[in-house]
Formats: structure tokens, C-alpha cells, sequence
């Protein structure tokens, strides 16, 4: 069975393109900074994929050190003032 064949059941009929895929794995090059970096243009679709599973979970761990870090700042912070900040932060 083709590729082709196999992802238009896979998706419920709906049908991708191998130019739609590789203009997506393209798009998700120019996001990805250890990629962009390289500038290189010969990068497989594969290697893309796996940078950006690498790049989320970077961004995963960043907020959930950031999330700490403010924490810590709000329990250090005076009643008044962590009142603002949790404000700023809801709107």
C-alpha cells in the first residue's frame, strides 16, 4: 500500500499532499532555532520532527521553571503587591 493511500485512510478520508507535508516540515524548520541556525537546507523531514519534539519540551521545561520562579516571588512578595501581580497575570 502507498504512503499516499495509507495516510488518506489513516486521516478519515481526508487527503495530504506530499507538498503539503513538505511545506509544513519546511514551515516548522524556519521556527526551530537549533535548526534555523544551522542553515542548512538539506535537513530530513525526520530531523525536524525530532528538533521540535526537542524544542517543546525545552519550552515545557522553561515555563515550568519560570511557573517556579514566580512562585517563590509571590510568597516573598507583600500582600499589596503579589495582589497586582496576580491581577496583571489574569487579565
Amino acid at each position: 500500500m502507498s504512503s499516499r493511500r495509507s495516510r488518506s485512510r489513516q486521516s478519515g478520508g481526508s487527503r495530504i499532499t506530499d507538498d503539503q507535508i513538505n511545506d509544513l516540515v519546511s514551515k516548522l524548520q524556519q521556527l526551530l532555532p537549533e535548526i534555523r541556525e544551522r542553515r542548512s537546507d538539506k535537513v530530513s523531514a525526520a530531523n525536524v520532527l525530532q528538533e521540535t519534539c526537542n524544542y517543546i519540551r525545552s519550552l515545557h521545561r522553561e515555563v515550568d521553571d519560570l511557573s517556579e520562579r514566580l512562585s517563590e516571588l509571590l510568597a516573598t512578595t507583600d500582600t499589596a503587591q503579589a495582589a497586582i501581580i496576580r491581577s496583571l497575570l489574569s487579565q
